[in-house]
């Protein structure tokens, strides 16, 4: 590929991360720290981007040499962003405010899908409830904290500032259109043997464990109105609850929209890999609608299943 064609290719790339114009010329002016009309010069290929400028462009974006240059060298490559979610740096908050920003501007694309298949309640539930947020932060602490004393569940602080995000989070996620849940069944037991557990060691007090409780009271109590109503309640944007009937080892979830696809894996707790790759993505897809099959949807129909599913996560968090 000649220069000219893997330079106009590049460019075209950026054209689809930011569809509309302004939107590009004002995040390349934050992440290169570029005057507008610098950036005005680049879009117009008057002034060629640097080496050093594409190479801080496709880091931040997540762009692929093989996009860039438009060679397939048959690899599949996944990228993972480690974030410190108890206390993120500034450039890790600003990348948090990023996701935000693009989650809410889903809502213009009608044919938006999300779908997670979960082994553990997924972030863009948990941001909702302070309690039960910190508790998943704490563990995340507990478990890979290279510290070598050990944290109690009130040593876990959250800043204004990332209770801020986390709301605006939440209230995000519910503008996309289309979401999809598919939970191991077995999902609120293995959060209350984990809460149990820190509780046996003494890092999370009786009073900290009614205060969560209180929160997981309060979230399946929110997961039955979604489930009734088959939305959420706030945007009334579609919302499908699937229960699967085989355990579910690893969460993963996909975000389609007619612009950018992209898929998650998700490890260590907090942390996710992550694939823009077309062809990844849209295995993604087709392996995650499969596992519906042996899952008993639980949202709008087959009411017998929805009621017993949740009178029997009822009785499981009493009993915390």
């Amino acid at each position: 590929m000649s220069q000219n064609n893997w330079y106009d290719t590049f460019m075209d790339i950026l054209s689809k991360k930011y569809p509309k114009q302004k939107q590009l010329i004002s995040a390349l002016m934050d992440l290169l720290a570029l005057e507008r009309e610098a950036v005005y010069r680049r879009l117009r290929k008057e002034v060629v981007f640097s080496i050093h400028e594409i190479v801080a462009i496709a880091s931040a974006w997540n762009i692929s040499l093989d996009e860039i240059t438009g060679i397939n060298s048959g690899n599949i490559s996944f990228q993972m962003k480690a974030m410190n979610y108890l206390e993120p740096s500034e450039e890790e908050a600003n990348f948090l405010r990023y996701i935000i920003q693009s989650i809410s501007f889903l809502k213009n694309f009608p044919e938006t899908e999300f779908m997670d298949i979960c082994n553990k309640i997924p972030r863009q539930l948990l941001a909702g409830y302070p309690y039960l947020n910190r508790f998943y932060l704490f563990k995340w602490m507990h478990q890979y904290n290279n510290e070598s004393d050990t944290v109690t569940f009130s040593k876990i602080t959250v800043s204004k500032e990332k209770k801020k995000i986390d709301e605006e989070y939440y209230h995000a996620i519910k503008q996309v259109p289309n979401s999809n849940f598919i939970f191991d069944r077995n999902i609120f037991e293995y959060l209350v043997q984990d809460i149990q557990y820190f509780c046996s060691i003494y890092l999370i007090t009786d009073q900290e464990k009614e205060f969560i409780k209180k929160d997981l009271l309060a979230l399946l109590n929110y997961l039955l109105e979604v489930a009734n109503k088959g939305c959420y309640p706030e945007s009334q944007n579609k919302v499908n609850l699937y229960i699967s009937q085989l355990k579910i080892d690893t969460s993963y979830s996909y975000t389609y929209t007619p612009e950018v696809n992209i898929c998650y894996i998700h490890v260590f707790e907090k942390f996710e890999i992550y694939s823009y790759n077309s062809e990844m993505v849209s295995n993604f897809m087709t392996w995650m609608q499969l596992k519906k099959r042996s899952a008993i949807q639980i949202s709008e129909v087959d009411e017998k299943h929805r009621i017993d599913f949740f009178t029997k996560q009822q009785k499981i968090i009493e009993n915390l």
